[in-house]
């Protein structure tokens, strides 16, 4: 297996790994965009969070990995309901669906091979099955072809997989946090896909010396010894993990006032969101930030700390105003909170 690169050993990226963080701890904001330069660190943050992730309760030989305190989401193989099957251990998964895949390969198919050598018709699972509860993972996300787009939102919005062919009709359960990341220059995502990210971030080329030696030191250091560097971080990264679990634990518990919401709504209607997405967005996140940082209410900081990510690809494009949605929303942050 290849060695991974620890994620507190990430130097810089703070608002992506704030958001990847937010999405571990409550995955109903609904995922993580990042965009940006090539050689960055996105797809090194999101392996290296899923490497850190507390392993998850399956039920044993389920093939969707149900989870058996949850009846209610289980498959309709009943699977918690069969005899001598007992929950079990396993890692979070992190799931990557290439550009080129094709979509039986990633809603599931008919097993070929047994309905040749036996004659019996059954399902042989897809990417979406193995990515439950875990990360689906779209490098160049923005490249992704427009039928497989469509085909992730509709099982996005749902949480279940339908698949209706060749005689089989299956449903399971498939909820997953989506991950894409991808460099804008090389286009635009559709606009429906794009809104289904729950978070956003823009990851830039460190400017400052410093810690651009600190990037390549540690990156050079992994890469001539990984066992060594892996050991040397990860009591810090048990820390992260020990941090994520507490703060799942007590996500349910933190407050939002009546106050925090109505900063949320005033930020959103200064930056001219459309929908409600922006404020539901903005107050989860703001709750799972709460929640990292061991309190239990959500305070002005925390939804400064996140507006960029939850808010920056919900504008609007103002033929008046040529500044970057990041600075637009800085900007109403400052106005609305120095008030």
């Amino acid at each position: 297996m290849k060695p991974t690169f620890p994620f507190s050993a990430i130097v810089g990226q703070e608002e992506m790994k704030l958001a990847l963080l937010v999405a571990a701890v409550d995955p109903a904001v609904g995922g993580v965009l990042i965009l940006g330069d090539r050689g960055t660190g996105k797809s090194t943050g999101v392996r290296a969070l899923a490497a850190l992730l507390p392993k998850m309760r399956v039920v044993e030989g389920c093939r969707y990995g149900c989870d058996p305190a949850v009846g209610r989401e289980r498959c309709a193989d009943a699977c918690g309901e069969v005899p001598g099957r007992r929950p079990r251990l396993v890692p979070v998964p992190v799931v990557d669906l290439p550009l080129g895949a094709t979509e039986d390969r990633v809603v599931g198919a008919l097993d070929l091979e047994r309905a040749l050598t036996q004659g019996v018709k059954a399902f042989e699972p897809g990417l979406l099955a193995r990515a439950h509860r875990g990360f689906l993972y779209i490098d160049e996300v923005n490249l992704l072809e427009d039928h497989l787009v469509d085909l992730l939102l509709d099982v996005a919005a749902s949480g279940e997989n339908v698949v209706e062919r060749e005689g089989l009709s299956v449903r399971h359960p498939a909820r997953f946090v989506l991950v894409g990341t991808g460099n804008p220059e090389e286009g635009e995502l559709r606009p429906q896909l794009l809104d289904r990210f729950g978070l956003a971030v823009e990851v830039r080329t460190p400017t400052d010396l410093a810690t651009r030696i600190a990037v390549v030191r540690r990156r050079d250091e992994f890469e001539r010894d990984p066992e060594a560097f892996i050991a040397a971080w990860q009591t810090k990264d048990a820390q992260v993990r020990r941090q994520i679990s507490a703060a799942r634990t007590r996500l349910a518990s933190v407050e939002v006032s009546d106050a925090i919401l109505e900063q949320a709504a005033r930020l959103c209607m200064a930056l001219g969101t459309d929908g409600l997405r922006g404020e539901l967005t903005l107050v989860r996140a703001g709750r799972a930030v709460a929640a990292l940082a061991g309190r239990d209410a959500v305070d002005d900081a925390d939804l400064r700390r996140i507006a960029g990510p939850a808010l920056r690809h919900r504008l609007r494009r103002n033929p008046l105003d040529d500044t970057g949605s990041s600075v637009r929303v800085e900007r109403a942050v400052q106005e609305l909170f120095a008030a």
